[in-house]
């Protein structure tokens, strides 16, 4: 079973837990940024979900980059960040939708794929 770890702004939390039960329907182990949806401290949930996405077992991440504030395909500061752990400890990385424009030499370097907004075709 491939795990699947799920990134992205809080604000579209609904959006990503909708993302996760639609992957779980198809066979996917999803993980999700539970500290992070209980609201405990950023501290501990960053470090909390950092260790999901460098654990051995883990083998990608889909970072859920809904527009936010009218920006489309955005990607946070700490999205961003997790996209480069997974990209340190050799991940699978995914995105929901198109490039982010303003980290898009990062993103096509790190081979960063996008998935348009189609889960089906997640390898």
């Amino acid at each position: 079973m491939k795990n699947i770890v799920l990134c992205g702004s809080m604000k579209v939390k609904d959006e990503i837990i909708r993302v996760g039960k639609e992957l779980e329907k198809n066979g996917y182990n999803v993980l999700l940024p539970v500290e992070c949806m209980q609201g405990l401290e950023k501290s501990v949930a960053s470090r909390a979900h950092f260790n999901r996405i460098c654990d051995n077992d883990t083998n990608a991440i889909l970072v859920v980059n809904s527009t936010k504030n009218g920006i489309e395909n955005y990607i946070g500061p700490n999205s961003f960040a997790e996209i480069a752990f997974a990209f340190y400890f050799g991940k699978d990385i995914y995105l929901l939708n198109d490039i982010y424009e303003p980290y898009k030499d990062e993103l096509e370097g790190w081979n960063v794929k996008t998935l348009k907004g189609n889960l089906s075709i997640l390898e």
